[in-house]
């Protein structure tokens, strides 16, 4: 089960914010949420403080612990769950909590969490030896039933979506990928050279196969993918695992969601764009000659492992193709995320693309606006025959949208430097009107208000759109 079908349940110490942050993260990923305590409380009559004065901690639990079970079933893919401290302690609830959601242990330091609880009405909060020591005792609970730990707001929305970021990842995958059925890798030649071993030693026994895609577009030819539906040879409990940039984990993505009418699959990007951008949200797509990712599905990975310290080895060509979508973000979102660290800047775009998919999964509605710039890019991409790196396109397109928004272009040119590329004016116009956005030939466009408001389904006039485009190719 994916992070779509599972309600997302906060686990944490007294103090860890599980009731401020899940409210939070229920907001931005559009998702009912409930407080265990606070519905015992409602149903109940009376504060925590006073129902263990009037009933004692153990009464407490046991109500503590079928509401917990209640909610699991009352609110499935859409809701967020925060409980109690101590309603870990229930072996019964922690089972439950491993089968049918996906947990996350909201962690705070101790010193942290004696500094927000002390001097409130918490009954468990009264002595600071005892606090600590049921910190102590708890904690070792917390890590064996979460599937992910968070820390804050961008961190429980990352684990919402399935997503674990964190440097070194690749090492732990065999812990990362879920279940325990047979696991085949797959990767482009050159992905499979530096990463593939480790990989492979990481997943142990599970691993029965290595298959390779074609370097860039090409692995997103319907050849490619019949060669591989060729070579699967996963049962339906098996997991496909996708380790590379966008394009592969894309056309593997796409095998998983038709194999056997679909299995589970994990996404390993080690691309700048894989990682903020293409990995993230479930669309899987191969090309044709008329346009881009014309045929695909909606398959949510089971996982997303997100390891920054892959980016190290990418060439410099390749992350100036990521550094078009970290700006892309940038102005969808309204900060300049462009200008944080590398490793921050995923992250923050990560957890950016991650909450807009969770909202809308299947793309009917503000989705739409992730594809800001795409429309143009698409376009340029077909006409060159796939030869043109996304990441140029997407600068170029980029340029196109704000031009066209009536706003200031700079951030594009100075941190982008996009340049008319040699293409056939009316193969870009024809695979423009393909566009997947398109309605009746017409283009719908993704402009902006301003940076963090997005207008998703503009139509113009195509003098206006078609001259946008021309602008963008040379001679």
């Amino acid at each position: 089960m994916g992070a779509l079908s599972r309600p997302l349940a906060i686990v944490g110490f007294m103090g860890a914010g599980k009731s401020t942050l899940g409210r939070e993260v229920a907001e931005r990923t559009g998702r009912s949420f409930v407080d265990v305590d606070e519905l015992v409380e409602s149903e109940f009559g009376g504060t925590v403080a006073e129902l263990f004065a009037r009933d004692g901690e153990h009464r407490f639990r046991e109500l503590e612990e079928e509401w917990g079970m209640t909610l699991l079933d009352e609110h499935h893919q859409y809701g967020v769950i925060a409980y109690g401290g101590g309603a870990i302690e229930s072996e019964r609830l922690r089972e439950e909590l491993r089968r049918r959601a996906t947990t996350v242990w909201l962690d705070v330091p101790v010193d942290e969490a004696w500094r927000r609880a002390q001097g409130t009405a918490r009954p468990l909060a009264q002595d600071e030896a005892e606090f600590r020591a049921r910190y102590e005792r708890r904690r070792p609970l917390y890590e064996a039933a979460a599937d992910f730990v968070a820390r804050d707001l961008d961190g429980l929305v990352l684990a919402a979506a399935g997503i674990t970021f964190e440097r070194g990842a690749l090492e732990r995958l065999g812990e990362l990928v879920p279940g325990s059925g047979p696991v085949e890798i797959v990767a482009d030649a050159r992905v499979a050279g530096i990463y593939g071993m480790e990989a492979q030693l990481a997943l142990g026994a599970r691993v029965q196969a290595l298959h390779e895609l074609p370097p860039g577009e090409e692995a997103k030819s319907a050849d490619a993918l019949e060669r591989l539906w060729h070579e699967l040879r996963l049962d339906r409990r098996g997991t496909l695992v996708a380790l590379g940039g966008g394009t592969t984990t894309d056309a593997a993505g796409f095998a998983a969601a038709t194999w056997l009418r679909g299995i589970d699959w994990v996404a390993v990007p080690t691309t700048l764009v894989g990682q903020v951008d293409a990995a993230i949200g479930g669309k899987t797509a191969i090309d044709l000659p008329g346009g881009k990712n014309l045929v695909g599905a909606f398959h949510w990975p089971v996982r997303i492992v997100i390891d920054p310290a892959l980016l190290e080895t990418l060439p410099e060509e390749e992350l100036l193709n990521g550094r078009a979508e970290l700006v892309k973000t940038g102005l969808l979102a309204g900060e300049p995320l462009w200008e944080l660290p590398l490793g921050d800047a995923v992250r923050r775009c990560a957890a950016f693309k991650a909450a807009v998919c969770l909202r809308d999964p299947h793309d009917l509605g503000e989705r739409n606006q992730l594809n800001l710039g795409h429309t143009f890019a698409h376009a340029l991409e077909a006409a060159a025959g796939f030869e043109l790196p996304h990441g140029r396109a997407v600068a170029l397109g980029l340029l196109a949208a704000l031009r066209l928004s009536g706003l200031d272009t700079a951030v594009v040119e100075q941190e982008l430097r996009p340049e008319p590329v040699r293409v056939d004016r009316d193969l870009a116009w024809a695979a423009l009107a393909r566009d997947k956005k398109a309605e009746n030939g017409i283009p719908k466009l993704v402009l902006l208000e301003r940076p963090g408001a997005a207008r998703i389904g503009v139509e113009l006039p195509e003098a206006d759109v078609r001259a946008a485009l021309d602008s963008l190719i040379a001679g």
